[in-house]
């Protein structure tokens, strides 16, 4: 696929699933503090989460943070390949987990502020940029070398699996 349309899809998909996000995690408020019914982090706590992890993504795509110029060896898997050998549940590593206590407002206004990191750093994305590699660690035991353009979908992943958890944290589904 040709880079700019490549950035074009992953901007698209970035955009639209983070923001679903940020509209539940706005639309529930208070709520968001809330003990999860479902059990582990509340809603606020994702939402910090994410915002911490978005952070590092930003990073990586942005500026090429820990990322390296591809040996001749590499050869690009398809994301459903990657995805398909990360295990079912994972921990996330202690930077990126919440404190006890996250006010919902503050959650919300690092995950928006991270968002638009985000968002700008997959637009301004270039071709020598995204064909670069990341050691991609999924548990400590697991992980994949995947290109930088593979970072900008794990980003977009990311927030959907999050998503999908917030709804449970808040009760509804």
């Amino acid at each position: 696929m040709a880079h700019n349309d490549r950035v074009a899809r992953l901007s698209s998909a970035w955009i639209e699933a983070s923001g679903r996000f940020i509209a539940r995690i706005e639309s529930a408020g208070d709520a968001a503090a809330a003990a999860s019914p479902a059990g582990g982090w509340n809603a606020a706590q994702i939402a910090w989460h994410v915002a911490v992890v978005n952070d590092r993504f930003a990073k990586i795509i942005g500026e090429g943070q820990g990322a390296a110029l591809a040996g001749s060896e590499f050869v690009e898997r398809g994301w459903r390949d990657v995805v398909a050998a990360m295990p079912p549940r994972r921990q996330a590593p202690p930077w990126a987990q919440p404190p006890d206590a996250v006010d919902p407002a503050d959650a919300l206004r690092r995950l928006r502020d991270s968002s638009e990191k985000l968002t700008a750093a997959i637009a301004a994305l270039t071709p020598e940029r995204g064909a670069m590699c990341i050691r991609a660690d999924f548990t400590g035991s697991i992980s994949a070398t995947i290109s930088v353009y593979q970072a900008a979908e794990w980003a977009t992943a990311h927030v959907v699996l999050h998503n999908r958890q917030a709804k449970r944290a808040l009760g509804e589904g």
